[in-house]
Formats: C-alpha cells, sequence, structure tokens
C-alpha cells in the first residue's frame, strides 16, 4: 500500500483491492484477490468433524446403545458433529471401543450449537447419584 494510502492524504497510487470483495451492504462485489480472503483459522474448518467429551456416571438403567444394547458404570460420552450432524457415542471410561447413543443422532445446522447440545447430553446422562 502506498505511503498517501496508508495516511489517508487523499490521492492514491495503490492498483490493489481495497474493499476485500464486500460493498458497504454487504453484497459481493466482484471477486477480489486478497491472500487469505475466505480462510478459516481453525485447522478443521468451522464445519469439519468435531467432538466433545466427558467422563459420567448414568443412573439406574444405564445407556441404551445400538450396539451393545445397555452399558452401566463409568462412561466416557462423546458428542461428535460432522456433515451438519450431531451423534453421541459412549464407550466404557479408557476402552477402545466407542458405542452409538440409541436415539442419540439429530441434525444441527450451525456447529456452534456443538457445546450446547454437548451440555445438555452430560446434564441428562450424568446421573451418578441414581
Amino acid at each position: 500500500m502506498s505511503e498517501q494510502a496508508a495516511t489517508g492524504d487523499g490521492a492514491t497510487d495503490d492498483t490493489g483491492p481495497t474493499t476485500a470483495g464486500m460493498t458497504a451492504d454487504g453484497t459481493a462485489e466482484t471477486p477480489a484477490a486478497v491472500p487469505g480472503a475466505g480462510m478459516v483459522a481453525d485447522s478443521d474448518g468451522a464445519g469439519g468433524p468435531q467432538s466433545r467429551t466427558a467422563d459420567i456416571v448414568p443412573g439406574p438403567g444405564g445407556v441404551m446403545t445400538d450396539e451393545v444394547g445397555v452399558v452401566t458404570g463409568e462412561l466416557t460420552l462423546r458428542t461428535e458433529y460432522a456433515d451438519g450432524r450431531v451423534t453421541l457415542r459412549v464407550q466404557y471410561k479408557d476402552a477402545d471401543e466407542w458405542y452409538a447413543v440409541t436415539g442419540g443422532a439429530v441434525g444441527l445446522n450451525d456447529p456452534a450449537g456443538l457445546d450446547a447440545v454437548h451440555g445438555v447430553a452430560v446434564a441428562l446422562l450424568h446421573r451418578p447419584e441414581g
């Protein structure tokens, strides 16, 4: 950028983009060559696979899974977001196998809601006192 453009002296000899492809009303202008425009800082992308985990102890009756039926005792709950869907999975604490929680999958348009969904799932399933 020229010194004049940087200091606001009026005239400019800078020929590069100045709007990063947007107009004042937020509509897209003709594409501008702005390095990094449209990129997200998160390495897996804003809509890419994400997950949250928490250790839980379910109440009497445990947690029903699609693969093995009811699981009880100390478990780890994983709330996964991928391709516009949230899926709940559990495993016995420190085990290798994960099991899908029966009825624990739903569409989620905004991955920003993952923390809220995970919080609700933990609140519903973690019942160490019964």
